[in-house]
């Protein structure tokens, strides 16, 4: 099954940590901020009452992060990465590129899909837009933010989980 470009590919641990951290914000998280508003509230003049204004900023923050949580999960493609062809830069995929000289190692897909001290490059993002699809030994280029081409040469594509 292919992945559709709106698509979000996760693993099966990654989506049951964020449907874990979903539940945690829905639950005690926002019960615990909304007990903080009240309690600033009740402080008297909301104007100067800085706890107040920390608790509501705090309370937009967990809110933007379950709406970001619910759309991921409802669009997410969740399961295995797709079945790609042997050599050819795919999601799920420990990639390494040589850019003018230098070696950069990242998994390709979501930050959401993996833990720990590894670079993650989205699929949607130039970089990873650019190697997806491409052959190991194979050259692409991208255009950075700054209007500058970058040339990246794939020099090999693993599979990471």
């Amino acid at each position: 099954m292919a992945i559709e470009p709106t698509q979000t590919w996760l693993t099966q641990e990654a989506a049951d940590r964020l449907t874990a951290e979903l539940a945690d914000l829905e639950g005690p998280r926002r019960a615990d901020i909304i007990k903080k508003i009240e309690a600033a509230r009740s402080e008297g003049d909301l104007k100067e009452n800085g706890g107040y204004h920390a608790a509501r900023e705090e309370q937009g923050k967990i809110e933007g992060r379950i709406r970001q949580l619910k759309h991921m999960l409802e669009h997410a493609h969740i399961g295995a990465p797709p079945a790609g062809e042997s050599g050819v830069v795919g999601l799920g995929m420990l990639i390494t590129v040589d850019i003018a000289g230098d070696e950069l190692k990242f998994l390709l897909g979501s930050r959401e899909i993996a833990s720990g001290d590894i670079d993650i490059y989205s699929e949607k993002s130039p970089l990873g837009a650019a190697v997806l699809g491409a052959k190991v030994g194979e050259s692409v280029s991208y255009i950075a933010p700054n209007g500058r081409e970058i040339k990246v040469a794939v020099l090999e594509a693993q599979n990471f989980f």
